[in-house]
């Protein structure tokens, strides 16, 4: 089981841009342009739910989606940015 119960970093903050009609993650000095899959689990890192418990909400909510194999390696990535803690 993991017990990290990913969160986005403390100068880290996922918007909805209502113009463009994307999600965006902004950091100092930069922003993101995320597609919606990226945004569905970025949402869910609250810091209360660990990657199990992510990977099992987009699981029912997607089932037909590799979310067991594809959702800790994109964690674990956008950990490794910084973006996540």
């Amino acid at each position: 089981m993991t017990t990290w119960r990913p969160a986005l970093g403390r100068a880290v903050a996922l918007r909805h841009d209502r113009v463009r009609g994307t999600d965006l993650l902004v950091l100092p000095e930069r922003v993101v342009v995320l597609n919606s899959q990226a945004a569905d689990v970025l949402r869910l890192c609250d810091g209360q739910r660990d990657v199990d418990e992510i990977v099992d909400e987009l699981a029912t909510r997607f089932p037909d989606a590799p979310v067991a194999t594809e959702v800790p390696a994109f964690l674990d990535r956008v950990r490794e940015e910084g973006w996540l803690r």
